[in-house]
């Protein structure tokens, strides 16, 4: 009988720790949704807070309910939003250039000094030659 009691508790306490971890991850989303809400006012979210400081899984619950929808729209937008500027940082750092910017610089080096006429003529070829 007592096998069958310890597989129950441990059974029991899986199920409680799961429930926790849970309560923890809604209750941190929450709280990142309120700090991430522009449109909610200072006041607003202090009393949300408070709210679930003092009564916590009723203030979860009341939360979800009645702002879930908007804690999705709001997820949704910060990530795009962080896709946006990856996108574009990628962009800048990655540009590619093309033969016509290729032959230009190479041109630029020309009139500066830097290069030699026979130089300019093989930067020239190898910027064409990419193009066939």
């Amino acid at each position: 009988m007592s096998f069958w009691s310890n597989i129950w508790d441990a059974i029991w306490w899986m199920l409680t720790i799961f429930v926790f971890i849970a309560y923890l991850m809604a209750l941190f989303s929450i709280i990142s949704d309120l700090f991430r809400d522009r449109k909610l006012n200072g006041f607003a979210k202090a009393i949300w807070l408070i709210f679930l400081v003092f009564l916590p899984f009723l203030t979860a619950l009341v939360y979800l309910i009645a702002r879930g929808r908007g804690m999705g729209e709001r997820a949704q937008a910060q990530a795009d939003q962080a896709q946006q500027a990856t996108e574009s940082y990628i962009r800048s750092v990655a540009a590619e250039t093309t033969p016509t910017d290729e032959i230009a610089r190479a041109k630029q080096l020309l009139d500066a000094g830097a290069i030699s006429e026979d130089e300019y003529a093989s930067l020239k070829a190898a910027a064409l030659a990419r193009v066939r």
